[in-house]
């Protein structure tokens, strides 16, 4: 479905749908048709692809009920199914095949591996679900550790490396990608005050994650070469067909993949999309922003000085 052509009738207006019922609510439309679709539909539409790609808002739970909704109909089209996860690591992956085959219960899961902080109320759910069908789950991300020492000094980083650290991520992992760097830099601008190193390191850190990401999903196709794969990540590592998705097509061009990306919208009466929110995936779906987190700046920056310095306990080599 990747790379079609948008159909731009309606490109003079913003385009409305049926309203938003409550904060789990979403709406799936075909980025080529502009056509309405539900779950079962995209289910079928998407049967002959290779990859499906779901990027999603990290704990907004309109994302998280739309993943375990098409994995489940997904599954029934097609039962040789495999999850691949932004949210596990690659290090972690004997711990969650541990967990998939009932060797350990779920608090050593979370603890151990570790899981991120809203596992059970946005993950759980899809784990179960793969358990309980004896679907192949894939830690596909990079070693946190890794990833956060690459953000602070570069591409030196990798030399300090052990060989089995360097197996933990992508043989190629600062492979570049022109179109994502813009996009990327312009949200580094409108996010953090950061030295052009920093954000060079950054960027750095987060083509290590896509293209480590984008080898996980490739050796899983490769292994299992008529399974469906369904990839879940931040919608920033997959949205206009980049990231993620342009490393894993630079692997193999010829892969039959499928982007799904989100788009908040300000008023969930009326939400309506732009001909421009239709680039981001084949399919989007509409879904509204989360409560505002912080209104009293000074909780706010208290709140991200004892984040950064958290991460800052972190040592590098």
């Amino acid at each position: 479905m990747t790379n079609r052509p948008v159909n731009l009738v309606a490109a003079d207006r913003p385009l409305t749908v049926e309203p938003l019922q409550n904060a789990y609510d979403y709406r799936l439309i075909n980025s080529q048709t502009q056509q309405p679709l539900t779950v079962k539909q995209l289910a079928i539409q998407l049967q002959d692809q290779d990859i499906v790609f779901v990027g999603e808002l990290h704990g907004n739970h309109a994302s998280h009920l739309l993943e375990m909704q098409l994995m489940t109909e997904m599954h029934i089209l097609h039962p040789r199914q495999i999850l691949s996860m932004e949210m596990f690591n690659r290090d972690q992956q004997s711990i969650l095949n541990r967990y998939l085959d009932s060797e350990i219960g779920e608090a050593f899961l979370i603890n151990e591996a570790p899981t991120w902080s809203n596992y059970t109320g946005s993950y759980r759910p899809l784990i179960e679900f793969a358990k309980q069908n004896f679907i192949p789950v894939i830690a596909a991300n990079a070693p946190a550790d890794i990833v956060r020492c690459i953000g602070r000094q570069g591409s030196a980083y990798l030399n300090k490396l052990l060989p089995r650290e360097r197996l933990l991520i992508a043989s190629k992992p600062l492979t570049d990608q022109p179109e994502y760097r813009l996009r990327y830099m312009d949200f580094l601008a409108d996010a953090r005050k950061l030295t052009a190193e920093h954000k060079e390191n950054s960027y750095l850190a987060q083509l290590t994650r896509d293209n480590t990401m984008a080898e996980s999903i490739y050796q899983a196709w490769l292994d299992n070469p008529h399974a469906q794969i369904l990839h879940l990540n931040g919608q920033f590592h997959s949205e206009y067909s980049l990231g993620t998705v342009s490393a894993l097509k630079s692997l193999n061009s010829k892969l039959k993949v499928a982007v799904i990306s989100p788009v908040l919208v300000e008023n969930a009466v009326q939400p309506s999309y732009s001909v421009e929110d239709l680039k981001k995936g084949d399919v989007i779906y509409l879904l509204q922003n989360q409560p505002e987190q912080y209104l009293d700046s000074r909780y706010k920056q208290q709140a991200r000085k004892k984040l950064f310095s958290q991460a800052e306990k972190a040592l590098c080599r």
